[in-house]
């Protein structure tokens, strides 16, 4: 059977709908803003979580093989060492620091609180020595950054565990690789196995025999595994045994130990399983279980707690001033709350506080946090953690909202003070915020690093002003290139964003499942920029691109082709269906993922998607060629076109490899008639993002496992030094500076200088025709004229205006065979506009013609 007439089960599409704004969780979305009103100073909505983020890279199977994972990033790290001797170039880092992105576990040295620990989602560990107000990164060099659980040795502080795979049920959720050790508060680390577990999200130290560890394992999100459950070791690490298993689809979201019996634990047992198609978050073996000899045999308490098909996650606190009142926050299936639950006798029999105010403290994502807390000195004192933080003084009779509106949505963790039980460190989806007063005010942090992007660009005639759609904290930028002035300007979860490279005043932002707009102020209100576009299938990362020729002109993808040639005033479609349908279920959902346009010849276009299928066009979009046969049926990440020639072009693919090894980017010189695997010795890991080096061809790719280079589609070679080993999701390149940034997803942007490369001159016959094009593109004024010449020749360069006119004669001379770059310098007094450039030789013959952006030029 041919791979694209394949079908699979139907898939469900969510809805896109507006509502309150609690409605659903995890990403946000902002209405349009009335006219002057400031994005930033609206509440966001909610859209159901979307699973693309795993989806992409376990397509066409439905979950992602360990083993395949840890190949990958074994041979990133062979080849980053070697980089970190080699290299002379570091990254430095772009920020933003003052946004943050999603904490998901909170620590502190309880005999010196002023010292901070904090893992976040995809950004490792963090360390404060100072309460809080300024951080470190301690976590970079390992191989996975995504943080579920943090823990201080209760018997030495300078001992920290660290969990890694964050285990809350996101979409975006990495597989971590095990538990980490640090003897010396985060200098050195020592792995203690467990990479089986992927998902961490409790470590518990016996107080009074620092030796036995006890580990929550969720296993993997989105497969059965029979690794999940509770794991003991009784040598500090060294062995683990696996002490509590239920099923393979029950994992250990919570654990508590009895700091005055430490022979006493609980456990609570999650079930939960996602398919691309569907999430389950709730099912009969979910419970709390009790061990009363240390670990060696488990009892399933049942006396007045919830039971059946729909128990969900559920958190556990046990009060340290009294061991024996336990408090367990109850998620249901599908997500929403389910009620608090008390017990004042060890776990025998238990009994619902009063919860009224917490009606909606999980909206309908309870799965995504589901924590409780117990103040250390007073078992009456609770805290309840959801959308946002609750707290109770009458041991759950009543409640209070302690963040509202001030602080962000979303919490994770809690630590307090047991010295000073006022002082307060949560940790959400917008970073650290710190309490002094028991909740009544909150500082937030802004040295977090951790900002996870989706995609990145730059103002082309401000290159210091970085532009990112970002997880949750929607779209955002710097005017200056600083770490610490970020500001969002659209809300949402932000995925592409576009600053037109002729008037930085017009900018085009997105939220999820194409929600574009358009800016015409600089960013400071925005209008929706969707008009003629149908009710089509969307990708969660709907591709937006801009024409190269023409910023008029732009291509939306759902799954067919937009075009708008008015900036967005109205779209019209130009393509089919160029996917295989809507039809997916756990194989695909029928979207667009990708589209490219040639900046030598617009009527070019390459387009792919999520099920594999890649198309070309040569004119426009009359006619739209399948160019796929040869390729792989993975996910189509991105697209990339060589500056002057419309008929080379790259391919990425995500995905991992399951038995054997398979090729991740692929080049055509052809249009699309062949291609050939240009993987070479890439790490076996997904590629998110191609650039395009204008002035040597090399081709930079963007990994889940770091950036590479590569100046003959064989070799590969890491781009500097320095960079934390977070999941690169894009790209953008400054010709003219030469300056390449990165969205990281957990580590925010970094950004390198790449050193100026001279275009040698080869002698002789040996190219197959005349190629140029100019750098950089958008042209400011000042480049150069990259040249390719088959044979000696005299040329004349001449720049048209938009009426045909001739403006100016730019270069005449003698040129050898082989390749040139000439200087290029325009008058200061043309105004900026689409402009043509004509190479032609003696008798007036046209060689090639060229169009550029002129834009503001500058002395």
């Amino acid at each position: 059977m041919n791979r694209h007439s394949w079908s699979s089960f139907f898939i469900t599409v969510v809805s896109i709908g507006f509502g309150l704004w609690g409605l659903h969780r995890l990403q946000h979305l902002v209405p349009e803003p009335e006219a002057g009103s400031r994005i930033e100073d609206r509440r966001e909505e909610r859209f159901f979580p979307d699973p693309t983020f795993y989806l992409q890279r376990a397509y066409p199977l439905d979950t992602i093989p360990l083993q395949a994972v840890t190949r990958a990033r074994q041979q990133a790290q062979a080849l980053q060492t070697r980089a970190l001797r080699e290299s002379l170039l570091s990254w430095q880092p772009g920020g933003p620091y003052n946004i943050g992105g999603r904490i998901t576990a909170v620590a502190a040295d309880p005999s010196n609180p002023m010292i901070v620990y904090a893992g976040a989602a995809d950004g490792g560990v963090l360390k404060s020595t100072d309460g809080g107000l300024h951080w470190t990164p301690i976590f970079d060099e390992m191989p996975s950054l995504s943080i579920g659980a943090i823990t201080i040795d209760p018997t030495d502080p300078s001992k920290i565990y660290v969990g890694t795979g964050e285990a809350n049920s996101s979409g975006d959720s990495f597989d971590g690789d095990g538990l980490y050790m640090s003897p010396d508060g985060g200098t050195t680390w020592v792995h203690l196995g467990l990479e089986q577990t992927r998902h961490i999200n409790r470590i518990v130290v016996n107080p009074q025999n620092p030796q036995v560890l006890f580990v929550a394992a969720m296993g993997s999100l989105f497969s059965p595994s029979p690794d999940r459950g509770v794991y003991r070791s009784l040598d500090g690490g060294q062995t683990w045994e696996q002490v509590l298993f239920v099923s393979d689809t029950t994992g250990c979201i919570d654990l508590a130990i009895n700091p005055e019996n430490p022979q006493i634990l609980y456990a609570a047992m999650w079930e939960r399983i996602r398919r691309p198609w569907m999430r389950r978050v709730g099912g009969p073996t979910s419970g709390i279980y009790r061990s009363t000899d240390g670990g060696e045999t488990w009892e399933l308490l049942t006396n007045g707690l919830p039971q059946g098909a729909n128990v969900g996650r559920i958190g556990l606190a046990l009060a340290p001033s009294n061991p024996q009142v336990i408090y367990a926050i109850y998620a249901d299936h599908p997500g929403y709350f389910m009620g608090i639950y008390k017990t004042t006798d060890g776990g025998d029999t238990w009994f619902r506080v009063n919860d009224a105010a917490l009606s909606n403290l999980f909206s309908s994502y309870g799965w995504y946090f589901g924590n409780i807390r117990v103040d250390p000195t007073n078992e009456n004192v609770v805290y309840a953690l959801g959308l946002d933080l609750y707290r109770s003084t009458n041991g759950g009779n009543s409640w209070q909202n302690l963040t509202g509106y001030s602080v962000h949505v979303d919490q994770h963790d809690l630590w307090i003070d047991p010295q000073n039980p006022q002082h307060l460190i949560l940790g959400n989806d917008g970073g650290i915020y710190v309490s002094n007063n028991g909740g009544i005010s909150w500082t937030k942090s802004t040295d977090l690093p951790i900002t996870q992007f989706y995609r990145v660009t730059v103002d082309f005639l401000n290159p210091e002003r970085i532009y990112g759609g970002t997880q949750d904290n929607g779209t955002m930028r710097t005017l200056t290139g600083s770490v610490d002035d970020w500001q969002i300007i659209y809300w949402g979860d932000g995925f592409f964003c576009i600053v037109d490279y002729t008037n930085p005043n017009v900018i085009y932002a997105e939220y999820q499942y194409g929600g574009l707009g358009k800016s015409t102020d600089g960013g400071y209100t925005f209008y929706d920029a969707t008009a003629g576009i149908g009710p089509d299938r969307r990708n969660w990362n709907t591709p937006v691109v801009m024409d190269p020729n023409n910023p008029q002109v732009l291509y939306y993808g759902t799954y067919r082709v937009y075009k708008t040639t008015n900036g967005a005033g109205w779209w019209f479609h130009i393509s089919p269906d160029l996917t295989n349908g809507p039809g997916g279920g756990n194989l695909q959902f029928g979207t667009i993922t990708a589209i490219a346009v040639s900046d030598a010849d617009p009527n070019v276009l390459y387009v792919g998607t999520d099920d594999g299928r890649v198309w070309m066009t040569p004119d426009g979009g009359g006619a739209w060629i399948p160019v796929d046969d040869s390729l792989p049926d993975r996910w189509v990440t991105d697209i990339a076109i060589l500056p002057g020639d419309p008929n080379t072009a790259y391919v990425a693919f995500s995905g991992y490899a399951w038995d054997e090894p398979y090729a991740h980017l692929w080049k055509t010189t052809d249009g699309g008639t062949t291609w050939q695997d240009v993987s070479g010795d890439l790490p076996e890991c997904p590629v998110n993002t191609i650039v395009i080096d204008p002035a040597t061809e090399a081709v930079i790719v963007g990994t889940d496992f770091g950036v590479y280079v590569s100046t003959d589609d064989s070799l590969w070679t890491p781009v500097g030094a320095g960079l934390p080993n977070a999941v690169v999701m894009d790209m953008v390149f400054h010709p003219t500076t030469r300056k390449l940034v990165v969205g990281t997803h957990g580590r925010s942007t970094w950004w390198i200088e790449l050193p100026i490369t001279t275009v040698e001159e080869t002698s002789g016959d040996v190219f197959n025709g005349w190629k140029m094009w100019v750098l950089p593109q958008p042209f400011s004024g000042r480049g150069f004229l990259q040249l390719q010449v088959p044979h000696r020749q005299s040329v004349f360069l001449d720049m048209f205006d938009p009426t045909g006119r001739r403006v100016d004669r730019l270069f005449l001379g003698n040129l050898p065979a082989g390749r040139h770059q000439i200087p290029l310098r325009i008058p200061f007094s043309q105004p900026a506009g689409i402009y043509t450039l004509r190479l032609s030789t003696e008798g007036n013959r046209t060689l090639q013609t060229f169009k550029v952006a002129l834009v503001s030029p500058k002395p």
